[in-house]
């Protein structure tokens, strides 16, 4: 059904939750004096992270960013690990043929930090992230931009992710989308975006070919 399947990385192929919410604990207690709620910090996982930080103070966001990335580079490899069946899916994705991918708001150097620590990079034949584009998630840029180099066309794509952003990203970029209900978004808010499919786990998408 699908010529190639891409792939949001955070919340999506590798748990790193725990520590995006405690980086930006860190970040913004240091330099805003206060702990922000869990929920607000959740509702932005997806976008760029200078972008996150700019709501929370457009003018220390510089600062921050700093701060932020400092906090969770020193804790990654500790707290990351892969979801739950993702490698079962992606061997299996791979058997079959398919092109995989991963469209990402990550900066490159920690998305492939991750997936080597995890050796999950193998599966891989594209990887798109904030250094590839001018325009960043929900602007179809970045799927536009992998199936490029896949040489794929968009309509032939299910893109897979846990957030409204993946969502948008996929539909302007006319992919079909896919949400994960493990996502620690609110799953309600996010099928008001009207996702293609909706998968327990990643070894649903099988089924979808």
């Amino acid at each position: 059904m699908f010529k190639a399947i891409l792939f949001d990385l955070d919340g999506t192929l590798i748990d790193t939750n725990r520590l995006i919410i405690e980086s930006y604990t860190h970040t913004i207690k240091k330099h805003l004096n206060f702990t922000p709620e869990e929920k607000d910090i959740v509702k932005y996982f997806g976008e760029p992270l200078k972008i996150t930080l700019s709501r929370y103070d457009n003018d220390k966001y510089e600062e921050m960013y700093k701060t932020y990335i400092e906090f969770n580079e020193m804790n990654h490899d500790s707290m990351v690990k892969e979801m739950d069946y993702a490698r079962d899916a992606l061997t299996e994705l791979k058997k079959r043929g398919l092109p995989l991918g991963i469209v990402t708001s990550k900066r490159k150097i920690m998305a492939e930090r991750g997936l080597k620590l995890l050796d999950l990079l193998k599966y891989f034949d594209v990887l798109i992230t904030p250094e590839d584009t001018d325009k960043h998630k929900p602007n179809p840029e970045p799927i536009l931009k992998a199936c490029e180099k896949l040489n794929i066309e968009p309509r032939d794509v299910l893109f897979v992710g846990d957030s409204h952003y993946d969502i948008l990203c996929g539909k302007n970029a006319e992919a079909k989308t896919c949400i994960v209900k493990y996502t620690m978004l609110d799953l309600e808010e996010l099928l008001k975006f009207e996702p293609d499919y909706v998968v327990e786990d990643l070894r649903e998408i099988l089924r979808l070919q």
